[in-house]
């Protein structure tokens, strides 16, 4: 499975700028759907374009490994 990250990014950009962020403001900034954003922190996850991960990776000035992370299934661990 992948992990979308957004959560700590959001948070510590709010560290880093001493105030919140909105995903109506990363969705002004980045020009993606505020529900896209927001369904990324859904624990199921959310099919994400490359143009999108690209404008989240910009706007956070991150790696993409920063924002995704794969997470093993349990059933592939099993078998």
């Amino acid at each position: 499975m992948i992990r979308y990250k957004l959560a700590e990014l959001v948070a510590k950009r709010e560290y880093e700028l001493g105030r919140r962020i909105s995903l109506q403001e990363i969705a002004e900034a980045t020009g993606i759907n505020r529900s896209t954003i927001s369904r990324m922190q859904n624990p199921t996850g959310h099919n994400m374009t490359t143009a999108n991960l690209d404008l989240l990776c910009g706007y956070f000035e991150c790696a993409i490994q920063d924002l995704v992370e794969h997470v093993p299934n349990n059933k592939i661990d099993e078998e």
